[in-house]
């Protein structure tokens, strides 16, 4: 069974809605990032990344002046690796399962991010992450490997995603991941 399970959809679906769900689920035995919207008013002006502990930086920015550009945006690449980086690493050394929200065209700007993506693709961790629709040849590459799973989230199936996602975990890491998990009820968002 694969270890790696990746949600993929257009922009605004709710994959970081069903992420942010699972990790409220799983409690301190997921690590990572979500990505947020910044908005001024009803203008989004930029990203930021927020890690599972409620670490900040930002990703990108309509103001950020930046060689790394995606449309309007200046990507604040240093930023985005200085709290990634160790955020992903110390959750491949002391959690059970990572979550990566997500892996598209700002991130990938970041070779490190890459690369760090590529070992937790490798490890025998159980990885979830967002991934862009959108074509791009190392994307497409990871959505074919072997030990890889691909689901869309629609309108039709997002609500639901959050417990089926769960109940893949289940299959994966056996029936140890859950012991200490959090019900649903009991389950917020940070």
């Amino acid at each position: 069974m694969p270890f790696n399970l990746l949600l993929t959809g257009r922009p605004g679906i709710g994959k970081t809605t069903v992420m942010r769900k699972v990790a409220a689920h799983l409690g301190n035995q997921a690590g990572g990032f979500y990505t947020e919207e910044v908005r001024e008013g009803r203008r989004r002006v930029g990203f930021q990344v927020v890690t599972l502990e409620g670490e900040r930086a930002w990703l990108a920015h309509t103001k950020f002046r930046s060689r790394y550009r995606v449309g309007k945006y200046g990507v604040d690449l240093a930023a985005f690796e200085r709290l990634v980086i160790p955020t992903l690493r110390h959750a491949l050394a002391h959690k059970r399962v990572i979550l990566v929200d997500e892996i598209g065209p700002m991130e990938l700007f970041s070779s490190a991010f890459v690369q760090m993506v590529t070992e937790l693709l490798d490890s025998q961790r159980s990885l979830i992450a967002t991934v862009m629709a959108k074509r791009h040849p190392w994307v497409d590459a990871v959505k074919t490997r072997d030990d890889v799973e691909v689901w869309e989230v629609t309108t039709a199936n997002r609500d639901a995603l959050p417990e089926r996602v769960l109940a893949w975990l289940h299959q994966a890491g056996g029936t140890s991941l859950f012991l200490n998990a959090r019900t649903p009820q009991e389950s917020r968002l940070r």
